[in-house]
């Protein structure tokens, strides 16, 4: 049985289903579906965090809901000159925005490698990801009531 929120299991089949020397041209195709940031946290800055550990500047916000099962919303800003940190973010945003605090808690770390990029993207590039759903879960681990 998967660890992974339907959502994010459908895009994970997605990607080992494709042949391996299209994984990367998937992942930019997400990247061009990044959704825009809502208008009430476009001019917020301070309300996200950089991920330094992305090649390129990707900044994220998460809100947990005070609803039941904590539904959780997540946000993303990156340029569209970074295809690849863009369609990482965008893999996370449509896998795990709205599902349950818990069940993003439960996600592997080692997700991103789940993806089959390992060989056609850098280390460095591949740590960004995992540093992405890192901050995921620790935002939500601050927000959760006690």
């Amino acid at each position: 049985m998967s660890q992974l929120p339907d959502a994010l299991n459908e895009i994970v089949e997605e990607f080992t289903e494709v042949p391996e020397a299209d994984r990367l041209e998937l992942l930019l195709e997400y990247s061009r579906e990044l959704p825009e940031l809502p208008a009430r946290l476009a001019d917020r800055p301070e309300l996200f965090e950089q991920v330094v550990e992305c090649q390129s500047p990707l900044f994220l916000a998460v809100e947990v809901s005070a609803e039941a099962n904590n539904p959780v919303g997540l946000f993303f800003s990156a340029p569209p000159e970074a295809p690849t940190t863009r369609g990482f973010a965008s893999v996370l945003a449509a896998g795990l925005d709205g599902a349950e605090a818990a069940a993003i808690l439960a996600v592997p770390d080692d997700m991103p490698q789940q993806l089959g990029l390992t060989r056609a993207l850098s280390p460095l590039r591949m740590r960004g990801m995992t540093a992405m759903l890192g901050r995921i879960k620790r935002q939500i681990s601050e927000q959760l009531p006690a």
